[in-house]
């Protein structure tokens, strides 16, 4: 059992800490962390899930990026602390945060990531969108959350300042 909630500035070091447990050393030199430097995350999106003892078990965050001149949201990253791997957490966080970004009018999402991990998500292949290098472009997904949103996108992906 978890309970999902808004990220809070006092959420922040204890997610940067699951970050850096989940992720490998250098994380932040990563392309999509460029994206990042300056911006804060949107809000009402990025998540933390705590489990029964409110103890950090997970969190997603969420970016404004843009691609060419239209807006885009940027996921990632999302991290599930090792101790609760394979229970389903990763997808609840993605799932329930796509839901509020719809609701909340953002039409895209796209990320870098594992396309057979994120394809039941209904993340696909981004063919003409181009993230910083270096990107592998086989790793740039995105999902609509209104129909055909991604028709016609293409560019580079840029910070929205």
């Amino acid at each position: 059992m978890f309970t999902l909630a808004v990220e809070t500035g006092e959420d922040w070091w204890e997610v940067e800490a699951i970050y850096d447990l989940c992720f490998a050393p250098g994380r932040e030199a990563l392309s999509s962390y460029r994206l990042r430097d300056g911006i804060d995350p949107v809000t009402g999106l990025s998540l933390v899930a705590r489990d029964r003892d409110g103890i950090l078990a997970g969190a997603i965050r969420f970016w404004p990026v843009k691609v060419g001149q239209v807006q885009a949201l940027l996921l990632g990253p999302v991290a599930v602390h090792p101790t609760h791997q394979g229970e389903g957490l990763g997808g609840l966080l993605i799932e329930d945060s796509l839901e509020r970004a719809a609701t909340l009018g953002w039409k895209r999402v796209m990320l870098v990531g594992d396309a057979p991990y994120y394809a039941r998500f209904g993340f696909e292949k981004l063919h003409d969108v181009v993230m910083p290098p270096p990107t592998n472009p086989e790793r740039v997904l995105g999902r609509a959350l209104v129909e055909r949103a991604w028709e016609g996108v293409a560019g580079d992906v840029g910070s929205i300042s």
